[in-house]
Order: C-alpha cells, then sequence, then structure tokens
C-alpha cells in the first residue's frame, strides 16, 4: 500500500509542478489553485507513505521520479530541447532510485 500511496504523491506532484508553470508566476487563478491544491494531496500522500516506508526511500522516489517527469513532460510538451547531459542526468535520477531500492534502503 505504501508504494501506491507513494505513485499518488508523484502524481499529484507533478501535476502541481506543470500547473505552476501556466499559473504565470500564481497571476492565473485556476492554475495557481490547481497547484496548491496538488501540493497539499502529494505531501498528504507522502505522509501516509512515511507510516510504512523508510523516509529516505520514500523521499528518494518521490523526489526522483518527479524530477525526471517534470523534465519528460518539458521536452515532450513543453518544447524544451534534449542534450546529452539532460538525458544522462535523467537516467541517473532513474538508476539512483532502482538501486536504492536493490539496496534493501526500505
Amino acid at each position: 500500500m505504501g508504494y501506491l500511496l507513494l505513485a499518488g504523491a508523484i502524481v499529484a506532484e507533478v501535476g502541481a509542478t506543470t500547473s505552476m508553470k501556466y499559473s504565470e508566476g500564481f497571476s492565473k487563478l485556476w492554475p495557481s489553485l490547481l497547484t496548491l491544491l496538488g501540493y497539499v494531496v502529494s505531501f498528504s500522500l507522502l505522509a501516509q507513505t512515511l507510516r510504512t516506508l523508510s523516509i529516505g526511500t520514500a523521499y528518494a522516489i518521490w523526489a526522483g521520479v518527479g524530477t525526471a517527469a517534470i523534465a519528460a513532460i518539458g521536452i515532450l510538451f513543453m518544447g524544451e530541447g534534449l542534450t546529452a547531459a539532460k538525458a544522462a542526468g535523467i537516467a541517473l535520477i532513474i538508476v539512483g532510485v532502482v538501486v536504492l531500492n536493490l539496496g534493501g534502503a526500505h
């Protein structure tokens, strides 16, 4: 159940961060409210996740997967370029999360 809650926290965080882009510095009401709601949901689910997963593992997965997802959204939907350095960084994030899980950090 912990990983399911964590997945929900990641989805909410990615949605909130994407909404923040469209809020234009919190000058647009609806994207700003979606940003706030997304982060409240994300942190609430992350807090519930910490009941069953270690904080190091949960936070690393939440931050790493969220970062990689936002980078991918930027590349695929917002016209950001994909450089070799950016691709390597995303790959390192994913590898780091996998290694952390395989290393028995939970």
